[in-house]
């Protein structure tokens, strides 16, 4: 029982850590305990030294908290973490009640939407959630004082989110006035605010593709790089996601075929490798690699 009381106390303490914020009742239904034993945790968080902070009827854990930077470094994933973690957990042979309880006790805390697609950062915390509630519940949002370097003006907008990057820097999003779908990187939006317009242009949203090196365009570039053992390692710690596409051709040699939305994500990792990279094909991506050479 004791035991039991400690694992919902611990799921509590990992929930009031996270970026976004729940109501008592929403932390209620996630843990699966009444409101009133909730409440009755929180105090006692209290009571041990913690500052529990109430910000309308949300509750979380200020960050001046005892040992709330060591607590909450251990409930945020990057894409990356997500996509090891969760190719560790599918690794384990068969369906072994392990591999099925490490599933459940990881989804009971993270909505695996949120764990699996999107990296939530302290500094873009607000923004990130509310772009996520948008689009869960299929909302337009403004955007307030969004800075684009594209127009070099600094303004509102109304758009509809409707998918985040793999490294939720950007979010694409359906832009009524212009009729296009448009990417905006979150750190650019001072705040965003939910609207109660339900999306009125669904039909027009359309995704564009994110490559492994974390640039997202409408455009896709194939290549096709032959790397030694040190490159391909350098690849995998640096760019997790490299791996899917990594394919070995000989004991010493890795094919990388792939492709890009821009040549510069690319570009990057192989002009300090070119020693041990070897590039098959496209003649555009070497004319690019000459011209920074």
């Amino acid at each position: 029982m004791e035991l039991y009381k400690f694992e919902r106390q611990l799921r509590l303490m990992m929930l009031l850590t996270q970026n976004r914020r729940y109501t008592l009742e929403e932390i209620a239904e996630r843990l699966d305990m009444s409101s009133r034993n909730v409440y009755r945790y929180i105090e006692a968080f209290k009571m041990a030294g913690f500052i529990v902070r109430k910000e309308g009827k949300c509750y979380f854990l200020d960050k001046s908290s005892p040992y709330f930077k060591d607590i909450s470094s251990l409930v945020h994933f990057t894409e990356e973490e997500a996509y090891i973690l969760k190719r560790a957990i599918e690794s384990i042979d068969g369906t072994s009640s392990l591999k099925e309880n490490l599933k459940e006790k990881l989804y009971k805390v993270y909505d695996y939407n949120i764990l699996s697609e999107i990296v939530v950062r302290h500094g873009i915390a607000d923004n990130v959630h509310n772009i996520y509630e948008a689009i869960k519940n299929k909302r337009q949002v403004k955007f307030i004082k969004y800075k684009s370097s594209h127009s070099n003006v600094i303004d509102d907008r109304i758009e509809e989110p409707f998918a985040f990057t793999a490294n939720n820097n950007e979010v694409w999003c359906f832009e009524p006035k212009s009729g296009k779908n448009k990417i905006f990187k979150v750190s650019r939006i001072s705040s965003v605010e939910l609207t109660e317009v339900d999306w009125m242009f669904e039909h027009e949203h359309k995704e564009g593709y994110t490559d492994i090196f974390h640039i997202s365009s409408n455009e896709r570039l194939p290549i096709k790089l032959k790397m030694g053992l040190n490159s391909v390692n350098l690849l995998i710690e640096e760019f997790p996601l490299a791996e899917k596409y990594i394919t070995q051709s000989d004991d010493n040699h890795w094919i990388l075929e792939t492709e890009v939305c821009r040549f510069e994500g690319v570009g990057r990792f192989v002009i300090g490798l070119l020693d041990d990279i070897e590039i098959l094909g496209s003649d555009e991506f070497k004319l690019f690699l000459q011209k920074k050479s």
